[in-house]
């Protein structure tokens, strides 16, 4: 991923907290002479390793696991994104610009078949998207129904090598423009854009 200096995020902790709250991933690899992608749910075991692992499961037919397997994957996590409008910097010589959150994690691919593991990370799902609801929903490990679902998909960790985030906010213009852009963008009432503003702010807040 491109990430001029001014745009480069490099704090773990940071870059852990933006894959759990965008686990939803779109999955990378090389499939003969071209690209492949899956998107998938992607879960993060923060102490698994100097940069965390990442653990999931696709369908046993999805032909991306064979090829995958062993070899260097890239999973994209995307966050909150807004256009800018350079009306509203109310200056001259500007354009518009998106501004956005990303990062990108880079690790091998090592494919789940075991049953117990595979069952330990389809649990691990279920435990992470179920908390908090307010009557979480839970399954029998020993149940058929599931036993035979998980016969059904291919379980799979990826060690992270190489972790990058990029927060693309407006760091490259004044304060007075990025506090402009931020009154526009809560102006906008979209989660995205509010979402952005929030970032903003508290990237400015750092700054100062």
């Amino acid at each position: 991923m491109y990430i001029p200096a001014h745009f480069l995020k490099t704090d773990l902790a940071e870059l852990h907290d933006f894959i759990e709250r965008n686990s939803f991933a779109m999955l990378v690899s090389q499939q003969g002479d071209g690209p492949l992608a899956s998107h998938l749910p992607l879960l993060l075991e923060r102490n698994a390793g100097p940069h965390g692992s990442l653990i999931g499961h696709m369908a046993r037919a999805n032909p991306q696991w064979k090829e995958a397997d062993g070899r260097t994957v890239l999973a994209a996590f995307s966050g909150p994104h807004a256009y800018i409008s350079p009306s509203w910097y109310e200056a001259e010589r500007v354009v518009p610009t998106w501004n956005y959150a990303a990062v990108h994690v880079y690790g091998t691919f090592e494919a789940v078949h075991d049953a117990p593991a595979l069952l330990g990370i389809v649990r691990s799902y279920v435990e992470f998207y179920e908390r908090g609801a307010p009557r979480p929903w839970t399954f029998a490990e020993r149940d058929d129904f599931i036993e035979k679902l998980t016969q059904n998909i291919v379980g799979f960790r990826i060690p992270i090598e190489r972790i990058e985030g990029k927060w693309k906010l407006s760091q490259n213009h004044p304060a007075d423009r990025r506090q402009k852009v931020i009154a526009a963008l809560e102006g906008q009432g979209d989660e995205n854009s509010r979402a952005i503003a929030a970032l903003m702010r508290m990237v400015q807040g750092n700054r100062e």
